[in-house]
């Protein structure tokens, strides 16, 4: 299987800002992970909307897949209790 490329919104580089060093390695980590995984163990699909969800510590990535085209899109990362404020 063809490894999928990561896009980033261009929001997503103003919450990246906001974690601390320590946690943004192992977010960052676990998103290169999806190249070759898009579906991981422990990932949700969002109910209302063609999204999925991950979990590393108290931070959530929100991310959609795009199979035909071979990417994923990061759509927001931030700690648990602010991910789904609009």
């Amino acid at each position: 299987m063809a490894a999928y490329k990561v896009l980033f919104r261009k929001s997503v580089k103003k919450d990246l800002e906001a974690i601390p060093k320590r946690d943004l390695h192992r977010i960052l980590k676990r998103i290169e992970n999806l190249m070759e995984d898009p579906r991981p163990q422990g990932c949700e699909k969002l109910a209302d909307q063609e999204r999925y969800r991950l979990r590393q510590g108290c931070y959530r990535i929100v991310y959609s897949i795009e199979d035909d085209e071979i990417t994923i899109c990061v759509v927001k990362v931030g700690h648990r209790k602010d991910v789904y404020r609009k």
